[in-house]
């Protein structure tokens, strides 16, 4: 099968200021989603929804009385679950989505060369459900909340996919590192911008609970609206970029609407049509699959990305298992006040803007490989930090704080590396770049899910997230392991 490549010159993409700013700003654009609904507000809100009342409890360790929740519990199928566990399946439910529809939808961007459109998809349907969390208003919708929740997380991550695949189609990899941390930077300043304004409004303009609650959700709008508006700027000025492929249906009906409404009489009927692209997709999703898998042995099969993609896994198997659950162990362990609690995570957002720029500059200096080695061992100090935590000494909030310090300066430096890297590893203006990003993505994934059930599973068997945070340091120290066995040169080194 021939294969006819979109004629844009490639000195028009690569390096161009104004596609890369583009590129750049859909991160200020989307990571406010991270921070208000996967970190800060909606979590908050959720719990205080689930909430049925407050008792009082003695705590021995400091003498002091503290008010304990009692929670809502949320029946499926006849049995009963508590509302966090029920909201960590709902993300566990959207990150198995993600991994189903990434290779499919990768594969199919690749072979119509509308990567971009994909994006756009994704980033409409995250937005749009950040602002239908605005319906989630007490126990009778939590079901609504819980979907809004699924369907927001799939479009956030599914975004990302096709958004990190352009990072090697619009830079030269000299470029690249300062451009992926320069896109982190943007999202880590617009969502703690929005965290701010949307904290005004809940804690300073409310004066009764009600008004409070009537303003988050309000928050929840303005979540999905910033993310919807400024995208645009993105999806302006980022090229259509992708491959075409000679052997596609007659005419593409489910991906163009307006399709559906012509007379296809030159094709041979509406139905005939339709029956061509039935086949057309059933094929893709069989061949998305094995693509996954083919690319998956055909980067095992390069030494540096094996020992990387395999760094990659474990230490995103800790980094975002401790991202997902910072606020948890915050209010469990060390019963932090929610507003210090949402501080300290502002905190983590700005030691990640220092971070990105600091190591993207340090990269320069001492190679991708030697960055990546000092965050995750970094990390692995930040996790033992955490269990050796006391809520019974005075000064364990300030002790909290400099872990999170630490654990922001890591994260912005390690998220913006690991994608920099990966993508100076690939090959050179590769059409597959999609395809390679989805099995980055899918990687991640498999990550978080595996995470996040091993720190539950520790959770409730030792009824102490401590444990679980210690359990992390193995995964940390795999990913240290298998980074130095890189072997790269020049920036990369």
């Amino acid at each position: 099968m021939s294969e006819i490549e979109k004629t844009i010159p490639e000195n028009s993409i690569k390096n161009n200021p104004k596609i890369m700013r583009a590129w750049a700003l859909y991160d200020w654009a989307n990571s406010v989603y991270s921070l208000v609904i996967t970190s800060t507000i909606f979590p908050i809100y959720y719990s205080i929804l689930t909430t049925a009342y407050e008792k009082d409890e003695y705590v021995k360790e400091t003498g002091q009385w503290i008010k304990v929740p009692v929670r809502n519990l949320i029946k499926i199928f006849g049995k009963e679950y508590q509302p966090d566990a029920v909201y960590g399946y709902s993300l566990t439910l959207s990150f198995l989505i993600v991994v189903l529809l990434s290779p499919i939808l990768s594969s199919l961007a690749d072979t119509i060369g509308n990567k971009k459109s994909f994006l756009q998809f994704f980033c409409y349907l995250g937005a749009t459900s950040c602002m239908g969390l605005a319906m989630f208003t007490g126990m009778g919708s939590v079901w609504l909340g819980l979907l809004f929740s699924v369907t927001a997380s799939v479009g956030f991550w599914g975004s990302l996919v096709f958004y990190n695949s352009f990072l090697p189609d619009i830079a030269t990899p000299d470029k690249q590192d300062s451009l992926s941390a320069k896109g982190y930077v943007y999202g880590y300043i617009g969502s703690v911008i929005l965290v701010v304004i949307c904290l005004v409004l809940i804690q300073v303009c409310a004066e009764t609970p009600k008004q409070a609650a009537i303003y988050t959700r309000v928050s929840f709008l303005l979540t999905g609206a910033w993310w919807f508006g400024f995208s645009q700027y993105t999806f302006k000025h980022l090229p259509q970029f992708g491959q075409v492929k000679e052997q596609l249906p007659k005419d593409l009906v489910l991906l163009n609407y307006k399709n559906i409404f012509k007379s296809h009489a030159e094709q041979g009927g509406f139905i005939e049509v339709f029956k061509d692209n039935i086949s057309f997709y059933i094929d893709i999703v069989k061949q998305s699959f094995k693509e996954l898998f083919k690319v998956g042995n055909h980067l095992f099969g390069d030494r540096n990305l094996k020992y990387f993609l395999t760094s990659f896994f474990f230490y995103s198997v800790g980094m975002q298992t401790i991202f997902l659950m910072a606020t948890l162990f915050g209010k469990s362990e060390i019963n932090m006040a929610q507003d210090k609690l949402i501080m300290t995570l502002l905190l983590i957002q700005i030691e990640a803007i220092i971070g990105a720029l600091f190591f993207s500059w340090l990269s320069r200096k001492i190679g991708n490989k030697n960055v990546i080695s000092i965050t995750v061992a970094m990390w692995i100090g930040a996790c033992l930090a955490a269990y050796y935590l006391n809520k019974e000494n005075p000064n364990v909030e300030y002790q909290f704080y400099g872990i999170a310090g630490v654990i922001g300066l890591v994260m912005g430096g390690l998220q913006a590396m690991s994608r920099s890297t990966y993508s100076k590893l690939l090959p050179t203006d590769s059409m597959d770049n999609t395809t390679y990003f989805s099995f980055y993505d899918v990687l991640e994934k498999l990550a978080i899910i595996l995470g996040t059930f091993i720190f539950a599973t520790l959770i409730e068997h030792y009824n102490n997230m401590r444990y679980a945070a210690l359990s992390m340091t193995i995964f940390f120290a795999l990913g240290l392991i298998f980074i130095r066995f890189l072997k790269v040169k020049n920036n990369t080194k």
